[in-house]
């Protein structure tokens, strides 16, 4: 297992279907997600449990509400995969961007890939961009000044 996608997911039944879909039509293969429910209150446990019938690369982990941080934690403490990889589950990816990532970490010996996003508003509508760098590598000294 290369990747480990994991969402912590609370009160957001309006997004998740969005958000699991698009990482399940990745063009990269050799990943799982991990649904962390952190005690949602709403639909979304029994969505992540019906995502997880259908589909063999998820997997679900219900826990008392901790807060993003420990669904977080919860889900690098149960992955497997060779690299880690945290998506809100309000957002959704472009269908390459795993691959993209996991390309220029390893064609760049990085221990960490990032990339660019856009933000959109409700109805999917262009609202600004954002820019890592101008050649899409980031080194240590950039990333922490």
């Amino acid at each position: 297992m290369e990747i480990s996608v994991i969402v912590p997911v609370y009160k957001v039944e309006k997004y998740l279907k969005q958000c699991v879909d698009s990482i399940l039509n990745q063009t990269f293969p050799d990943f799982e997600v991990l649904l962390i429910d952190d005690g949602s209150p709403d639909s979304c446990p029994a969505m992540c449990d019906d995502y997880a019938r259908k589909d063999p690369r998820i997997r679900v982990f219900h826990k008392e509400n901790g807060g993003l941080s420990s669904a977080r934690n919860k889900g690098i403490e149960e992955s497997r995969g060779n690299w880690l990889c945290f998506v809100d589950s309000d957002d959704y990816l472009a269908e390459d961007m795993l691959e993209n990532l996991y390309t220029a970490a390893t064609a760049n010996t990085a221990d960490m890939a990032v990339c660019d996003f856009v933000k959109v508003d409700e109805e999917s509508t262009h609202l600004q961009d954002s820019h890592t760098s101008d050649n899409g590598i980031i080194t240590s000294d950039m990333f922490f000044r």
